[in-house]
C-alpha cells in the first residue's frame, strides 16, 4: 500500500471541495429563474393579481421592518417584544398575523384616490372660473 504524500491528500480535497462548490454555485446561477423571468412566466390573471397586490406586500414589508426596529431597540428577550403571533403561544397575545390589513388598506387608498379626484376637479372649476372671468362681452372694449 502506497501512501501519498500528506500535501498532495490535502490538495486532491482541495479541489474536490473547490469543483463541488463551483458546481452548486454554477447550477444555482443557470437554473434558478430571475424574479422577472417568474413573473414572465406566469398566467396573466395570475400576473395581474401579482401586479394588484404588490403594493400591499411593500406595505407588509415596510411594517415588518418596523416591528424588527422595535424589537431590535427593546430589551425584552424576542418572542415577547414582536407583535407577530407565535406559533408556540395559545393565546397568541390577541395579535392578528396579517401585519396589514388588507380591507383598510385598500379604503385608505380609495380615500386618497377620491381627494385627488376632489382636488383635480376643483382646480379645473378654478381654471374654468378664471377663463370665464377673462372673457369679455360681445360689445364690451379691448
Amino acid at each position: 500500500m502506497s501512501q501519498k504524500p500528506l500535501w498532495y491528500r490535502w490538495a486532491r480535497v482541495g479541489v474536490v471541495g473547490f469543483s463541488i462548490i463551483a458546481t452548486g454555485s454554477l447550477l444555482f446561477k443557470y437554473t434558478v429563474p430571475t424574479d422577472e423571468q417568474l413573473i414572465a412566466k406566469f398566467s396573466p390573471e395570475i400576473r395581474a393579481e401579482y401586479e394588484r397586490n404588490r403594493e400591499i406586500r411593500q406595505k407588509e414589508q415596510q411594517e415588518l421592518m418596523k416591528i424588527a426596529r422595535e424589537t431590535a431597540a427593546s430589551d425584552d428577550p424576542i418572542w415577547k417584544t414582536g407583535r407577530i403571533k407565535s406559533p408556540f403561544e395559545k393565546d397568541g397575545r390577541n395579535t392578528d398575523p396579517k401585519l396589514v390589513d388588507i380591507e383598510k388598506y385598500n379604503r385608505e387608498r380609495g380615500d386618497e384616490f377620491k381627494k385627488s379626484e376632489v382636488e383635480r376637479a376643483q382646480q379645473e372649476l378654478r381654471e374654468a372660473e378664471e377663463l370665464v372671468s377673462q372673457k369679455k362681452g360681445w360689445f364690451s372694449r379691448k
